[in-house]
């Protein structure tokens, strides 16, 4: 989930964000209607190694490629 603060707030409620942040919220500071900057959690190895694992069980469960599918999905967007 994304929130979004102004520049005032977010000094004023920089821990209470962090905490947000490091549930896995993202915070967007904005100075009046624009937005300037995100507040994003650093991945850690283990959140890799996690994106690795979920990644590779997804593959498991996909069917199998062709060389003439793999072929195809190449030759998408060439103009010839």
């Amino acid at each position: 989930m994304t929130i979004t603060v102004e520049a005032d707030e977010a000094k004023a409620r920089l821990s209470g964000l962090l905490a947000k942040v490091e549930a896995g919220e993202e915070v967007i500071i904005a100075r009046g209607e624009e937005p300037v900057a995100r507040l994003t959690r650093i991945r850690r190895q283990s959140d890799v190694r996690a994106a690795i694992e979920e990644i590779r069980a997804a593959r498991a469960k996909a069917k199998p490629v062709t060389i003439d599918e793999i072929l195809a999905w190449r030759q998408e967007g060439h103009r010839h």
